[in-house]
């Protein structure tokens, strides 16, 4: 191990966002996870050196996790972004044994074992009002249990030079020994002003494979303009192409959504043409390619993706932005650095 990194152990790590992030904020990784099969390739094709485990955490939990760590030294930071679960609140007493059967339960167990210096937890930004928000506060709670000083906060990814208007709750977490020697709080990392457009992140962007739509649907999004979606159709191709869904509540707007040059992304999402989340490309007949969808995501261009298609759109559109995870990473390791 080089003694000028810090060390980090990555759960749930998918194809590598959060991962890749921290490593190029200076992070050397012990241990990354997945239950994923794709992402465990992807991991490993990439990254032939890192200890990449394809195991569920709740095995992994259960049997300890420190015996595929081979590093004896106190670890510094456990990473990951696990599921957003509803807990049972069984004895309404909001704690660990309220998250039981999730896999939220397995992360807070492996945080109680492995004890890191600190912890940083991505979710989606739904998780601040998921059960009016006693998911959140049960989650706050637990990590101050097994003894940390938590910090939770939504950001943007187009604060963090990400072409994409991705939102996330990164909570951090401090060891109470850790914090009280330190005698600061944890500072997240400043917004970046400029703010980049799918013009500034999608020049030059290698060729690679896509979903191809229907001829039917390519007949609807020629109607289109850039910025535009379903409203911009007319009135009676508009009640053809959406069905009952034209009739439902609320704006729709991911439907027949064409994307602008001149505007950051949308969230990157796990498939490229449902209805619900349509995201054609600003001038063709076309979704994103799956290099597309990666430079949004600040991936770099020699990061492959392994499996069929339908997996390596997933893998990208689970993923943490790199830069995003990056800037976040920094922060973290500036505040390691004072533990020194």
């Amino acid at each position: 191990m080089d003694d000028n990194k810090f060390t980090v152990v990555e759960l749930f790590a998918g194809a590598g966002g959060l991962a890749l992030g921290l490593e190029l904020a200076g992070f050397e990784e012990l241990l990354t996870n997945d239950n994923d099969k794709w992402s465990v390739e992807t991991l490993k094709y990439n990254r032939p050196k890192w200890n990449v485990i394809h195991e569920d955490l709740r095995v992994l939990s259960d049997n300890g996790i420190k015996q595929f760590i081979k590093n004896d030294n106190e670890l510094d930071l456990l990473s990951g972004g696990y599921p957003c679960q509803s807990f049972s609140y069984a004895g309404k007493k909001l704690g660990m044994t309220d998250t039981r059967g999730t896999l939220f339960y397995d992360y807070a167990k492996i945080l109680g074992e492995l004890k890191p210096k600190m912890f940083l937890a991505e979710n989606v930004r739904g998780l601040m009002s998921h059960d009016n928000g006693r998911t959140l506060k049960t989650m706050i709670k637990v990590f101050e249990e097994e003894g940390y000083k938590v910090k939770c906060e939504l950001l943007t990814a187009t604060d963090f030079e990400v072409a994409q208007k991705r939102q996330r709750i990164f909570i951090v977490g401090i060891r109470k020994d850790i914090f009280e020697k330190v005698g600061e709080e944890f500072i997240y990392p400043s917004k970046i002003d400029k703010k980049l457009t799918l013009r500034d992140a999608l020049q030059d962007v290698p060729q690679s494979e896509y979903s191809e739509y229907s001829e039917k649907k390519k007949e609807v999004f020629k109607l289109i303009p850039p910025g535009g979606y379903w409203r911009d159709l007319p009135k009676d191709i508009a009640m053809e192409y959406m069905g009952k869904s034209y009739f439902s509540g609320g704006g729709k707007t991911g439907i027949a959504r064409r994307l602008s040059w001149d505007q950051p992304g949308l969230t990157v999402l796990t498939s490229p043409s449902q209805m619900q989340t349509e995201r054609i490309h600003p001038q063709e007949l076309r979704p994103f390619t799956i290099r597309e969808n990666a430079r949004i995501q600040t991936f770099p261009d020699d990061w492959m993706f392994r499996g069929p298609i339908t997996a390596q759109y997933k893998q990208i559109g689970n993923a943490v932005p790199v830069k995003m995870a990056q800037h976040v990473a920094n922060s973290i390791k500036e505040y390691l650095l004072k533990t020194i």
